[in-house]
């Protein structure tokens, strides 16, 4: 939900009172919840990236992926878990799981990357730290994931747009 603090005041029992303004019609949940202890983030709005900038993406990865002789996929993930953004909790906390060492983590979740290795009651485990998916990507995230890209198409010699022209198109996936 999008919206913008309008408003803070204190009252006399030091408690903090704010004023918010949201672009969505809440009065069927808002009459729900008045009056009941809540559970509240707020957090800078950020746009979803944008289906040109996933485009862009993709054109690079097949780039790539034609150069080096490695699969689309695999080009896609490895860039995911190079440059893409680490998935987060609703506490804002890192995302991440731990299997025994002989399993295929890519059967389970393609965009995670091990970080450690441990050993407990003699057994091996990897841990790995979760990537988000594209789609799930806010529009500096996935510039993040593209700037990535463009850098390794180029030191690969493969030809990306200009700056201006990626200046362009960031312009328009942060709109």
């Amino acid at each position: 939900m999008r919206g913008r603090l309008i408003d803070l005041s204190v009252g006399l029992n030091r408690k903090q009172r704010i004023t918010l303004e949201i672009d969505q019609d809440i009065r069927s949940v808002y009459d729900k919840l008045v009056g009941i202890d809540l559970s509240i983030e707020i957090k800078r709005y950020r746009e979803k990236r944008s289906l040109s900038a996933n485009a862009y993406f993709h054109v690079l990865v097949n780039k790539i992926a034609a150069e080096t002789g490695e699969s689309d996929d695999a080009v896609k993930t490895r860039l995911v878990c190079d440059y893409g953004a680490v998935a987060r909790d609703s506490d804002g906390k890192v995302v991440g799981f731990k299997l025994p060492a002989s399993t295929d983590v890519s059967m389970i979740y393609p965009y995670a990357k091990c970080f450690d290795h441990r050993e407990e009651n003699g057994k091996s485990f990897a841990c790995y730290l979760v990537y988000k998916q594209t789609h799930l990507m806010d529009s500096k995230e996935m510039a993040r994931l593209i700037d990535g890209a463009i850098e390794e198409a180029k030191s690969l010699g493969i030809e990306t747009d200009t700056p201006e022209q990626i200046a362009r198109y960031k312009e328009e996936w942060s709109r």
